[in-house]
């Protein structure tokens, strides 16, 4: 990998124009992807929203088109749980060039009973890793075509202390829906950094860089009514946790920086500076579970098997 490569300085706050690049973001319409979306519409690109809720990104278009003067916003309906409608998303994009994905959209549940996909796959596990897995291998001729395409991936750092149960992926013996979750950030991570281990192979000039937007509040996160409605209470009482973690709107830093930063290097991995939990997005090592080389292998394998895709850059 190349994390060895100094970075060079990097303002969150004065964006380099990326006028006449198209950029995909997944779950752009809500949460972190929405002020990822923000942040890149400013730059003068074409950000496209990958959402399954048309009425959600009506809204947040019409937010960002609020802040973002003369916006190139589209919304491209995305279900990332529905494995065999991806192949239709990809096409309906209709574009000659896209210069990132970033793959963000993802699903938290913290409760039981377990939930399925309608393919039979665990909701979180289908929804952050198989579906970013399949949509990628939809769009790998498109990101193939486009000189210095990036595929970005936004994991958490709770990926950073779990392990895959290759026996057991879609967690069908035993449910646990925190280490479910942390598992498919894992695999989601996992992939990322494998995919580019490929790319560079091949000597392709596509990248893939991974990203965790460590802690993020709603309480910390910037109004964006009616998207998003933070009460003065809600604000004083969120406070004391800015010590530690952040708002959305800075939670979306590292994915930015990563689809935007020349100096950025396939198979890196940002997150934010203060304790891998708040601040401006920095380099950090890829170690521990992340640095699993043979986990990561064997990852792809099972996750073209239960796909039925693999993403081919070579074609």
């Amino acid at each position: 990998m190349s994390s060895a490569v100094r970075p060079q300085p990097w303002d969150v706050h004065r964006l380099p124009s990326a006028e006449g690049r198209t950029f995909l973001v997944t779950g752009g319409n809500a949460g972190i992807g929405y002020f990822v979306a923000e942040q890149l519409a400013g730059t003068g690109a074409t950000v496209v929203l990958g959402s399954r809720d048309a009425a959600k990104a009506d809204t947040a278009m019409a937010s960002i088109r609020s802040r973002v003067p003369r916006a190139d916003v589209r919304h491209l309906r995305l279900d990332l749980s529905n494995l065999s409608s991806l192949e239709a998303s990809a096409r309906a994009l209709d574009l000659d060039r896209l210069d990132a994905v970033v793959c963000n959209a993802g699903v938290l549940l913290d409760q039981s009973p377990r939930r399925e996909t309608g393919d039979g796959h665990e909701l979180m596990f289908a929804t952050n890793h198989l579906g970013h897995f399949a949509l990628i291998a939809r769009l790998a001729p498109l990101l193939a075509a486009t000189p210095a395409s990036r595929v970005v991936t936004t994991g958490s750092f709770v990926a950073k202390s779990a392990r895959l149960d290759f026996a057991d992926l879609r967690s069908t013996r035993d449910y646990r829906p925190k280490r479910t979750y942390a598992r498919s950030k894992l695999a989601q991570m996992l992939f990322a950094f494998e995919l580019d281990r490929r790319l560079r192979a091949l000597g392709s000039t596509t990248l893939s860089v991974v990203n965790h937007p460590g802690g993020a509040l709603d309480s910390l996160t910037p109004a964006r009514p009616p998207l998003h409605v933070r009460t003065t209470g809600q604000r004083l009482r969120g406070l004391p946790a800015g010590v530690f973690v952040q708002g959305k709107q800075a939670a979306a830093w590292p994915a930015v920086r990563a689809v935007l930063d020349p100096s950025v290097r396939g198979g890196q991995l940002w997150g934010p500076r203060v304790l891998g939990l708040r601040g401006e997005p920095r380099l950090e090592p890829v170690r521990g579970p992340l640095a699993d080389i043979e986990a990561a292998a064997r990852l792809w394998t099972a996750s073209a098997e239960l796909t039925g895709v693999d993403p081919d850059f070579a074609a």
